[in-house]
């Protein structure tokens, strides 16, 4: 009976997602230790992570593959997840939490519709002018952040293979 329950196509689904989440975050580690950003903090590495979630749900929500909404709900929690215990790191009591995760998950989406349009179109100055919006990062660094963002974006999408 156990066997079942590790066969499951869920139980790939979500190893994948997790691999996945990984990669996002060990990207928005590389990113985060160059010079483009004011100051390395929670902002800063939310809106790395956002921008690469968002790229991953876009490119595989237009690739066809059967259970890409499984997958992206996986990728939903894994975020989600991440999102608590690095609040609950912070410093922010249990009974608060709830109000601050759900506060940025509100940012997330603004961001994911935001993005959506921008990763549609292909297009490179939108991205710099989101960059620059973000008053995060460095105006004389967002046009260098936004080439580094499209050649890692252009590596994934070779190496991406969800099937």
């Amino acid at each position: 009976m156990i066997l079942q329950y590790f066969k499951k196509k869920e139980n790939e689904y979500k190893l994948h997602a997790n691999k996945i989440y990984l990669k996002i975050l060990d990207n928005s580690k590389i990113l985060l230790n160059k010079k483009y950003f004011y100051h390395i903090n929670f902002n800063s590495s939310f809106e790395l992570i956002s921008i690469f979630l968002v790229f991953y749900l876009k490119f595989l929500y237009e690739n066809s593959f059967k259970a890409k909404k499984t997958f992206n709900d996986e990728l939903m929690k894994n975020f989600i997840n991440d999102l608590d215990k690095s609040l609950r790191d912070s410093g922010i009591a249990d009974m608060s939490i709830g109000k601050y995760v759900k506060k940025h998950v509100k940012k997330f989406y603004y961001r994911l519709k935001i993005l959506d349009n921008i990763f549609e179109n292909e297009n490179y100055l939108e991205l710099v002018d989101y960059l620059n919006s973000l008053k995060l990062i460095d105006k004389n660094y967002s046009s260098a952040l936004a080439d580094e963002l499209t050649d890692i974006f252009s590596k994934i999408k070779k190496k991406i293979d969800i099937n």
